[in-house]
């Protein structure tokens, strides 16, 4: 009795009314005290990430708090979920209601599901401009799972069961806000004469800001006689060989969903398509056309209004722009500069609300697993404010692209006009981070721009490739044990 009261306490810090969730419900005050909710909650879940489990997270979340304020994201979308409840909120905190004024000052949200779920809400709660934007905790339902790793939330899929879910719950409640960027992506070529430079995604994700979405008449980017795309991101954008592997992946999948229920099976699925696909083997089976540098001109902006020439090194056939020290399944390609490299090359730390993006090169997946070694990083390109790709005809008639673990082929002129990309920052979004959190806040006095300690950062990157190489590594750089390599092709 006294663990069944216990529960139902604990619950209580978390339970919405009714009257707060639908529009003309009477008032129910028996449920919660009068202040309010300690830490009320709004869950969204994605019931198809994760295979069976995400459906299986949705009942145990409806069983334990009000059903009203969960949300099947198959069913109903965040953007409509969030629009209502808020104009409600606003509503009711008219009327004097003092428990919807409280929930409006403490409401945190709860998405369940991949990398592409999470950053679909975070794009949401970031365009809707909220009067009281809420931060948001991710729980790991995906095959990278690069956002809750990066906050602490783990990037293994959670137990859908009443007590894991409680445990998580508890997580959330103790839980600190931390800031993170938003980038904006730009996307613009002019009308092709023949042929098509829509980019062409795999994954059907139409409410995602991560999928481009062609601008309208009206929006103040468009130029006549050009096609203009734009999107979001939080963690990265990608392009080469690694978003090529990604593809084959994302195309797999959606051809055949039915062998992709289980966590490992796509782990381990995704790293033999990196090596089918030629990504441990790039100087054999990569064109050099199709590196970095021989597809684009790269510039950066590291002052406000002050473009400057990017220099890519040749061998570079992969290019990371990073948000969060998280990328293919929880490795940090940027590292931390110790203090002579950031002397010497003006770099910082790599923090999530300084309105830096840092630029990372990869050769190949061999490169990758430098990773795997204490204070590993890839090639430092640059950090800058804004980053500009300007792709002209001749290189390649194609290349690949990813943001935020969603790919796609993107087609490049077959005339002689230029595709250009541009990144640049988009304001900030409100985070939840346990204490085991990855990211650091420029604002943390913890944080190692603070405390400036000399750490080891090695540019030895063959040796200590060659060295982890047995080890394998995590997504795009892993070989599986299972996998042999001489009969690769």
């Amino acid at each position: 009795m006294d663990s069944h009261t216990s529960d139902a306490n604990f619950l209580r810090n978390f339970w919405i009314p009714c009257h707060v969730l639908v529009p003309e419900s009477a008032v129910e005050g028996s449920r919660i005290d009068l202040d309010g909710p300690t830490c009320p909650l709004l869950v969204f879940v994605n019931s198809k990430s994760g295979g069976q489990l995400g459906g299986d997270l949705l009942k145990t979340y409806r069983a334990l708090l009000n059903e009203k304020q969960v949300f099947d994201l198959g069913e109903e979308s965040p953007d409509k979920v969030l629009s209502r409840i808020y104009a409600n909120l606003e509503n009711l905190k008219l009327q004097g209601d003092q428990i919807a004024i409280k929930i409006m000052e403490k409401l945190r949200l709860i998405v369940a599901g991949g990398d592409g779920t999470a950053g679909w809400l975070l794009g949401v709660v970031c365009d809707l401009k909220l009067s009281h934007p809420p931060p948001i905790a991710t729980v790991p339902l995906g095959t990278g799972n690069n956002l809750p790793f990066a906050f602490g939330w783990g990037k293994k899929n959670p137990g859908t069961d009443e007590q894991s879910v409680k445990s998580f719950l508890d997580q959330v409640m103790k839980a600190q806000e931390m800031k993170i960027d938003n980038w904006h992506i730009l996307m613009r070529m002019r009308a092709p004469k023949q042929g098509s430079c829509d980019p062409i995604a795999p994954l059907e994700l139409p409410h995602s800001l991560h999928a481009f979405n062609r601008v309208s008449e009206g929006d103040e980017l468009n130029m006549e006689g050009c096609h203009t795309f734009r999107g979001g991101f939080w963690n990265y954008f990608s392009m080469g060989m690694d978003a090529q592997v990604s593809y084959a992946f994302h195309s797999e999948r959606k051809l055949h969903p039915e062998k992709f229920k289980n966590q490992l099976v796509n782990q381990s699925t995704y790293a033999k398509l990196g090596c089918t696909q030629g990504w441990f083997f790039a100087p054999l089976f990569h064109p050099p056309a199709r590196n970095i540098a021989h597809l684009a001109k790269v510039k950066v902006m590291k002052r406000h209004g002050h473009w400057e020439d990017l220099h890519i090194p040749a061998s570079i056939r992969s290019i990371v722009c990073l948000n969060l020290p998280s990328f293919s399944g929880g490795l940090n390609p940027w590292g931390t500069p110790n203090s002579h490299k950031r002397r010497g090359r003006d770099l910082t730390p790599p923090f999530v609300d300084d309105g830096l993006i840092e630029v990372v090169g990869f050769r190949d997946a061999w490169h990758g697993l430098v990773l795997l070694a204490p204070n590993g990083h890839g090639t430092r390109l640059a950090q800058a404010r804004r980053i500009r790709f300007e792709f002209h005809k001749g290189a390649a008639d194609h290349t690949f692209m990813r943001i935020d673990g969603e790919p796609w082929k993107q087609p490049l002129p077959i005339d002689d006009d230029t595709v250009l990309v541009e990144i640049s920052h988009h304001g900030q979004v409100n985070m939840l981070a346990t204490r085991d959190s990855k990211s650091k806040s420029v604002n943390d006095p913890s944080s190692p721009h603070h405390n400036d300690v000399d750490e080891d950062d090695s540019d030895d990157e063959d040796s200590k490739a060659d060295e982890f190489r047995k080890f394998g590594a995590a997504d795009t750089f892993k070989i599986p044990d299972e996998v042999d390599l001489a009969h690769l092709s």
